[in-house]
């Protein structure tokens, strides 16, 4: 009886084998079937040939699309490319925020030219793709998310929901790009990957994942995509395609008053995490393990009410709301973008300073009109939590001000990022504002040399 292979519900099945057939790993035989995950299928194709096995499992179609990009690939960008090529298109692209990650994957779609789907963070991501797509390619791209479910050979979808969109539709795809595939590791976002028998796979991300972060129940990136098929560090960018920059820290006293609380609710927290030995116990994730406890454990909870009430603290201490005050005082007529940990301290800095604000809670259409408003220059500032660290396409704005140093290594290089996009011969500036003799300074150092690490070893591959 002839063997076929079939995708089915995220899986590769084949048909028409009995147990006694020999077939490799990582085939399994379960519930009367040879089958494994559809990641495989692209390492799989030349054994199916040479097996004779019936290939039924692609359904991608050729896109025939005229691509409509009118700027030049920058050298890198090329350069970029070609070696994804080579590596049989399958890796991840590491390049800094602003340097056209996006230019990159579209250029990707039209050499292949064949159905395509974008993974996307977030929703707001998630239009940006739709249009940067719709203008790259002047024909109508399929949106896959919430009430909105409609696939076409180019689509675009949320890690929240490509699971649901590749276990159903999966074969339909030949390339699967995972935008800010430093996302991916998490536990149920990395499923959707291995469910998807795409044989070409593009991560993209200024941020590759540190080895920490793709251990335990976290997914590996290069399992699951492709090694680090190209990297470029950000001061070998800067400005020839990136804006000139510095970063400046400004370094604030606390109050007498907030001195004393947070030496009060630092000694509580460190006192319990230092008892139980979790950092030595858990390392890197001993917070998450402080997190855990706190659910089930009085002494744990104390602990972490009181780490929280430290942070608040530090994020909106007097020292810092001032220093605030004379940085747009400086800056006054420049486009401006304010960074927090809080959404209670963005309101506040919104009223204060009767600036727009935009958090997780910004209605779309609201949000929408005050980045317009902030690219045509009719808002010089805007405040914000997180939202804008990632992928949102801010406008040339050339200051950024962090009121707080709890940001990692990721975020930081993230919102460099949002000042960094090349806007005639101006100098970019990103201010963090520290509070002196507190936590904030160890995690700048801490991020400090992390990103030296980074460098060091991008620098040595």
């Amino acid at each position: 009886m002839n063997k076929t292979i079939i995708f089915h519900g995220g899986t590769l099945v084949v048909l028409g084998a009995s147990e006694q057939d020999a077939f490799p790993p990582p085939f399994q035989w379960i519930k009367g079937r040879w089958r494994c995950e559809g990641y495989h299928y692209g390492t799989l194709i030349s054994w199916l040939r040479q097996q004779d096995i019936r290939d039924h499992v692609p359904r991608w179609v050729p896109l025939d699309c005229l691509l409509h990009e009118t700027r030049e690939p920058h050298a890198y960008q090329l350069a970029a490319l070609k070696a994804w090529e080579a590596a049989s298109r399958r890796g991840s692209i590491v390049l800094p925020t602003g340097a056209g990650k996006t230019f990159i994957a579209i250029q990707a779609i039209s050499q292949l030219n064949r159905s395509s789907v974008v993974v996307a963070p977030t929703v707001d991501l998630l239009h940006q793709w739709y249009a940067r797509l719709v203008n790259a390619f002047a024909t109508q791209v399929g949106v896959y998310y919430g009430g909105e479910k409609t696939v076409l050979p180019l689509t675009v979808t949320t890690y929240h929901s490509a699971g649901d969109l590749l276990a159903e539709y999966g074969q339909q795809f030949k390339l699967i790009i995972f935008d800010e595939v430093h996302h991916l590791p998490a536990p149920s976002w990395g499923e959707a990957a291995l469910m998807a028998p795409s044989p070409a796979r593009l991560g993209l991300t200024a941020t590759y994942p540190e080895e920490h972060e793709q251990t335990g129940e976290r997914w590996r990136v290069d399992e699951l995509v492709g090694p680090i098929v190209f990297l470029q560090r950000l001061d070998e960018l800067v400005g020839e395609q990136l804006a000139l920059y510095r970063t400046q820290r400004i370094r604030v006293n606390l109050t007498p008053a907030e001195r004393l609380c947070y030496e009060t609710d630092h000694a509580l927290s460190m006192r319990f995490v230092k008892e139980r030995q979790l950092q030595r116990t858990h390392g890197p994730h001993w917070l998450r393990e402080l997190m855990r406890l706190s659910a089930i454990d009085r002494e744990a909870r104390r602990a972490f009410l009181a780490r929280q009430r430290v942070a608040r603290l530090l994020s909106c201490c007097e020292g810092k709301l001032q220093a605030l005050d004379a940085l747009l005082r400086e800056h006054a007529g420049e486009q401006i973008l304010i960074f927090t940990e809080y959404n209670d301290l963005v309101y506040r800095i919104a009223q204060r300073h009767l600036i727009f604000p935009i958090t997780h809670e910004t209605p779309a259409a609201e949000r929408k009109h005050i980045l317009e408003g902030f690219c045509e220059g009719r808002y010089r500032v805007i405040v914000t939590s997180r939202v804008l660290n990632e992928g949102v396409d801010v406008p040339e704005a050339k200051v950024a001000i962090v009121l707080g140093g709890t940001a990692g290594a990721r975020e930081y290089i993230q919102r460099l990022g949002r000042i960094l996009r090349k806007h005639e011969q101006r100098q970019a500036v990103l201010y963090e504002v520290l509070a002196r003799k507190t936590t904030e300074e160890g995690k700048a150092h801490r991020r400090r040399a992390a990103r030296k690490r980074a460098e060091d070893l991008n620098a040595y591959q």
